[in-house]
């Protein structure tokens, strides 16, 4: 079994909201799930992006993919996290 984290779409008709969920990678988009570990929202004032790294790096560690925009969100938002934890210790 080949488990993936990636986004699952929820809100409604141009009010996306995403779910960063652990699935099976045959099940679908919106399907079925073994965790949901964090959430995004694009459409809010910043974007919102909320993830529990701790079981992030479990899943990673037992072999589970991210998707390309998970991997991107992730990439992007530890940069600004870190960026954030340099000025407040400044």
């Amino acid at each position: 079994m080949s488990v993936q984290i990636r986004l699952s779409r929820h809100g409604s008709k141009k009010q996306p909201f995403y779910r960063i969920v652990v699935a099976d990678k045959r099940a679908p988009r919106d399907g079925r799930f073994l965790e949901r570990i964090g959430v995004f929202n694009p459409t809010a004032k910043p974007e919102a992006f909320e993830i529990d790294s701790a079981r992030f790096e479990y899943w990673t560690g037992k072999g589970a993919q991210p998707s390309d925009t998970v991997a991107q969100l992730v990439k992007k938002y530890a940069k600004i996290a870190a960026a954030s934890s340099d000025a407040a210790s400044a």
